[in-house]
């Protein structure tokens, strides 16, 4: 298995919903060293989210790419050209794994890291007969002082209408559901999603979960019967 990414499956995988999930880890290729602080925070890993995602795909009898290394060494969810590919400061401190950065270090992650995580994606959506690529994200419910009310995010660039949709299905959940919340899907924000959904075919969404609900077993397991529901039914309609 390669380490910057697995590749999980359940049953036949031939379901109608594929995912990806590009910040599922925590890991680093070395120690932590000064930037400890930042391992079980948001500024690494989505919290939460890479176990709810397997259990969606388990109940779906679908497939997921996961990526197998930390946010923090390269984001696997930003262009090559974005500023936050290497974050190099969180909550007003630096993250000295990526400060002085040099162009050899900087190809490293990105043919080491980034690139089989892509291709990873690519390769299993090539044999995926699928409709509905979601990628999965969690959010944490304070960011920088500001205080999300934001549950369920669902994020679109050009699916509009698909988003629509999932969105109303969660509603009646009694969550407090937004479109293009707490984040945009606009201008390359969803770029791993919005990349691999046009370069395939697929209808690209992606979801955002807050981490404080995930974190709560009444919640996740509630979550994910109605996240379940919602896309199973939103894939269903379509033709």
């Amino acid at each position: 298995m390669h380490p910057a990414f697995e590749v999980f499956r359940s049953g036949d995988g031939t379901s109608d919903v594929v995912f990806t999930c590009e910040h599922a880890s925590d890991h680093l290729p070395r120690p932590w060293g000064d930037d400890a602080w930042l391992r079980p925070t948001h500024w690494a890993v989505d919290l939460g989210i890479a176990p709810f995602t397997r259990e969606l795909i388990e109940r779906l009898g679908s497939r997921g790419v996961f990526a197998g290394f930390s946010r923090l060494l390269i984001d696997a969810n930003r262009p090559l050209y974005s500023r936050t590919l290497f974050r190099d400061e969180a909550e007003g401190r630096p993250v000295h794994l990526n400060h002085e950065l040099d162009d050899e270090e900087r190809l490293a992650r990105i043919l080491g890291w980034w690139q089989p995580f892509h291709d990873a994606a690519d390769a299993m959506l090539a044999e995926a007969p699928a409709k509905i690529l979601l990628s999965m994200h969690s959010f944490t419910p304070v960011y920088e002082g500001h205080v999300r009310e934001v549950e369920i995010g669902v994020l679109f660039d050009d699916e509009e209408e698909l988003a629509h949709r999932i969105a109303a299905l969660l509603q009646p959940s009694g969550y407090a559901v937004r479109l293009n919340e707490p984040y945009t899907g606009k201008g390359g924000m969803m770029f791993s999603c919005y990349k691999h959904a046009h370069d395939h075919g697929l209808r690209g969404i992606e979801l955002e979960l807050r981490q404080d609900l995930l974190a709560d077993p009444v919640h996740y397991a509630r979550l994910l019967g109605i996240v379940h529901e919602a896309i199973a039914t939103a894939a269903a309609e379509l033709p």
